[in-house]
């Protein structure tokens, strides 16, 4: 058997091993999915007669507007539980006891990642049938929502490295659970719940260039069929870039640095 697949099998058994955790310990799961359906609930039948009527629709018009950004917040929700099941993993010691073992040393990280990545788009199809429940009608072709989904995937999958990176470099399991909240606030401050247009000069101008308002515009116009902005779709691949090799990398060093000092 080669080296290849020798570290796939094991990045396997790390996976199945991540989700037994979450037979185990449902809550974190249930916290993704549940707090975005919740904003979801309290947006669009609370404040979406309002600000549908701003967008110059209803409320309807509104639920279509939100759904990319409640989206992101699923993502971002997974991205806080990633960064909490490291930090659990580093603090009991259990990663200096895999250091031992005859193991791919990339085959933790990884079964943390694909971990993450099955409960985060799980989470995520659920929050959408929320939607559709209650109202929302994509109008995109079904090569646009297969493009959201491909784009969403590639988004969860780029924010779950970093989160991985967050969880190994926090001291204790508290603070893994704080250095993730900034993914929190960005579709807050991009174009998630209000178009930027609205914002005043300052904060317009840091909704623009961070990466959140590229992913929820890219995930909206495939999901709506609407016009995408020329450089909407590589502002979002080039995000995905920097974030997945940054977190892998730092990643990568924490655990080669961490795991010898446990």
């Amino acid at each position: 058997m080669s080296s290849l697949s020798f570290a796939a099998a094991d990045a396997t058994t790390m996976l199945r091993r991540n989700l037994k955790h979450v037979q185990r310990y449902p809550s974190i799961p249930l916290f993704v999915a549940g707090t975005p359906i919740v904003f979801l609930l309290l947006f669009v039948y609370v404040l979406g007669g309002t600000l549908g009527s701003g967008l110059g629709g209803d409320r309807d018009d509104y639920l279509a507007y939100i759904v990319p950004g409640v989206l992101m917040l699923t993502l971002t929700g997974g991205a806080t539980g990633t960064a909490i099941s490291v930090a659990t993993d580093m603090t009991e010691g259990i990663v200096a006891r895999f250091r031992t073992m005859a193991i791919s040393r990339g085959a933790v990280l990884t079964g943390h990642v694909l971990g993450s990545l099955i409960q985060t788009m799980a989470a995520m199809l659920l929050v959408a049938a929320v939607a559709v429940l209650i109202g929302f009608r994509p109008t995109g072709s079904p090569a646009g929502w297969l493009g959201a989904l491909g784009v969403l995937t590639l988004i969860a999958f780029s924010v779950t490295w970093l989160s991985v990176a967050m969880g190994m470099n926090a001291k204790s399991i508290e603070t893994a659970s704080n250095q993730p909240m900034i993914f929190l606030l960005l579709p807050f401050l991009g174009s998630g719940f209000v178009p930027t247009g609205s914002m005043p000069d300052v904060l317009r101008w840091f909704a623009d260039i961070q990466p959140f308002t590229p992913f929820i515009e890219a995930v909206r116009g495939l999901l709506m069929g609407t016009p995408v902005e020329a450089g909407t779709m590589p502002a979002t691949f080039i995000w995905c870039a920097v974030l997945s090799v940054g977190g892998y990398a730092w990643a990568l060093w924490l655990y080669n640095r961490k795991s010898v000092r446990a």
